[in-house]
């Protein structure tokens, strides 16, 4: 027996408009796409492709131009993203989704720990609690707790990204968007975000990933799919569809 995907995504276009110029630039030219439970999904291609941009349109970050998104919630009960209301769009991400971007919006007012805390009350996390979790999931992508005092804008690129995965997978979400999540890391900590990705994709956790690195394509995902000019060219497994990208 099959069970729906917790992603589906149909006819998806996104279009932005240069005002200054009156000029129309499509970004996402109807791009079908599953994602199941306990499935990665990695998308690759050229710079300008659209994969973030289909990130960011799953994230609501962007409204989509046309198509549809559909989120099958805890509850069983299925959303279409692209046509949600803001409230319902809050109330998903609270819940249903968590997004890790390549970079972290430095908050300078406020310490590592209080940042990932904030995260974890967002999520739906008890004020009383949110810090415990915060430490837990600090010490889970291994960030010196000698940092978790200082503010984000002092840190590196890489322990920003490592405070990023901190704060968006605290609470396992029913789908994980990772925007190249590894891409300021060195190779011990390369290895650890790896294993705390993959735990959560052996939870259940959907997983749809931007990855420009074919070592952690391999090494992740289940799927590969890969994007050009706003269309899906190609989706297999890593190794062959890899090849085939390469190839062509």
């Amino acid at each position: 027996m099959t069970t729906e995907p917790v992603l589906a995504i149909r006819g998806l276009r996104k279009q932005f408009v240069i005002h200054a110029i009156g000029r129309r630039v499509p970004a996402l030219r109807g791009v079908d796409l599953t994602v199941g439970a306990g499935e990665h999904v990695a998308l690759m291609g050229p710079s300008g492709a659209g994969k973030s941009t289909l990130l960011k349109c799953v994230w609501r970050s962007c409204l989509p131009s046309a198509g549809e998104i559909w989120l099958r919630r805890r509850d069983g009960g299925a959303v279409d993203l692209a046509a949600a209301d803001d409230p319902a769009v809050i109330e998903i991400r609270r819940h249903d989704i968590a997004y890790v971007s390549q970079f972290l919006r430095p908050d300078c007012r406020r310490s590592v720990l209080e940042v990932v805390g904030r995260a974890a009350i967002r999520r739906g996390l008890e004020p009383a609690g949110a810090g415990a979790a915060a430490a837990a999931a600090l010490r889970r992508v291994r960030l010196d707790a000698e940092l978790w005092a200082t503010q984000p804008v002092v840190l590196s690129g890489g322990e920003q990204q490592r405070v990023n995965l901190a704060a968006g997978t605290l609470c396992p979400p029913r789908l994980l968007l990772l925007d190249e999540p590894v891409a300021a890391l060195d190779s011990g900590h390369r290895e650890t975000v790896f294993g705390l990705i993959a735990g959560l994709r052996q939870a259940g956790v959907a997983v749809l990933s931007v990855f420009h690195d074919a070592e952690a394509v391999r090494a992740l995902a289940d799927r590969v799919v890969i994007v050009r000019d706003g269309r899906v060219a190609a989706e297999g497994p890593p190794d062959g569809t890899l090849e085939q990208a390469a190839a062509a």
